[in-house]
């Protein structure tokens, strides 16, 4: 039997759930198999791949997909990032342990090039430090 899986959900899967899962990666990977889907798929944001990219995280070869309802209900932890999906997240076994981190979307951003990456590593560095503090749990 493989590692318990976390997954993180989100509306799109373009931005928020795809940075948690490049952290999750590379601070989890040893006690979890970890997996990102979404509701409404979109593509990848690139401001996200940048972001990442400046704390040595390489999300860009991850891919917006589905939630797979399968995995899903095997997954040891389910966290939505975003109010939509907490609300329309399908219905899960009782024991996956469902986590919410209501983020800003950051694909919402406004302004200049700059305005919008500063929203972006905003988002990134809240995602950084709820992993941390998930990865302290035993």
């Amino acid at each position: 039997m493989g590692l318990p899986l976390i997954y993180f959900i989100c509306t799109g899967n373009s931005a928020r759930s795809q940075m948690a899962e490049g952290f999750a990666r590379q601070m989890l990977s040893d006690r979890f198999d970890i997996l990102s889907g979404g509701l409404e798929p979109s593509v990848l944001n690139p401001y996200a791949v940048r972001v990442m990219a400046e704390v040595g995280i390489d999300i860009s070869g991850q891919s917006s997909k589905q939630i797979d309802i399968d995995k899903l209900w095997s997954a040891r932890i389910a966290v939505t990032l975003c109010g939509d999906a907490e609300e329309r997240c399908p219905v899960t076994p009782p024991g996956v342990l469902r986590l919410h981190w209501p983020l800003r979307d950051p694909a919402k951003a406004s302004g200049t090039d700059d305005e919008k990456l500063a929203v972006f590593r905003a988002i990134r560095d809240e995602i950084r430090e709820r992993l941390t503090d998930l990865s302290a749990r035993p």
